[in-house]
């Protein structure tokens, strides 16, 4: 069992000795989504696996956040975005803009990227080293402005 899939269960054990409602519900959540994953798949999610999980879900609870406030539901967008801060706390530390920018310089003169049409080989190199330590959609737009 990898180190992170412990770190969640032990979570799970001290939100019910705490009795946090949300805190149990939201980890919950996230060992019901390793474990169909791994039943789906018949394997035993790694740290990668488990991370990219994570990723989709704060995407996930991002989406809905965008509705639910377009909706006048800020009740529900306020339980998302409770959501998300938890979930957060087991996703490796966010990288900064410069570091992101960095990263994009690198894979476009490794790749000798010079136009949109080499977007995918960017995007294939940074994949990997970005899974959630970035949101994705910013990183593209990013590549675009330095391609474009």
């Amino acid at each position: 069992m990898s180190d992170l899939k412990s770190r969640i269960l032990d979570a799970v054990k001290q939100a019910m000795r705490d009795k946090n409602k949300v805190r149990l519900a939201t980890l919950r959540l996230i060992t019901a989504a390793i474990k169909q994953v791994e039943v789906d798949e018949r394997i035993d999610v790694d740290e990668a696996g488990i991370i990219a999980i994570l990723d989709k879900m704060v995407k996930q609870r991002r989406e809905s956040i965008t509705q639910f406030e377009a909706a006048g539901r800020d009740e529900l967008a306020a339980k998302e975005q409770a959501e998300i801060e938890i979930i957060s706390e087991y996703m490796p530390e966010p990288l900064s803009d410069a570091e992101i920018t960095n990263l994009i310089s690198e894979a476009i003169s490794a790749t000798g990227a010079a136009s949109m049409k080499d977007m995918g080989k960017v995007m294939g190199i940074l994949q990997p080293k970005l899974k959630g330590r970035a949101d994705m959609s910013a990183v593209s737009a990013k590549i675009k402005a330095q391609l474009g």
